[in-house]
């Protein structure tokens, strides 16, 4: 965002062009079997050459549909992999969408039977 080139405009414009031609369609959920979370969270330790930041990413699935998912730098630098991994799950990422999404589905009136299931690496 603070160096816009012509590439992010034309990236932008693609990815507004799939929306705007996929307005129609939506998450497809089987109605006979039961609704549950399932997140996988995973970081890459010290990955950022400059900064020695870890990368932080997760996607959660609702049954077998992809809902959101995040990468992101962390804003700490992590003095060992655990300690990422760690970070990883908390602090706004992985546990706190989960527990947003769990929420969403209560707030929806939609029944959510189990356990989140939350996958890590470590």
């Amino acid at each position: 965002m603070s160096n816009p080139r012509i590439m992010h405009l034309q990236a932008a414009e693609k990815v507004l062009r799939y929306l705007k031609a996929t307005q129609g369609q939506g998450l497809f959920l089987k109605a006979d079997s039961d609704l549950y979370l399932k997140a996988y969270s995973d970081r890459d330790w010290a990955s950022c050459i400059d900064t020695r930041r870890s990368v932080t990413g997760f996607s959660i699935f609702l049954r077998d549909s992809l809902i959101p998912w995040k990468s992101k730098k962390q804003p700490i630098v992590s003095r060992s992999s655990a300690e990422a991994e760690y970070r990883a799950l908390i602090k706004k990422t992985t546990t706190c969408e989960v527990q947003w999404l769990i929420y969403l589905l209560a707030d929806f009136h939609v029944p959510h039977s189990q356990a989140a299931l939350l996958y890590i690496d470590s």
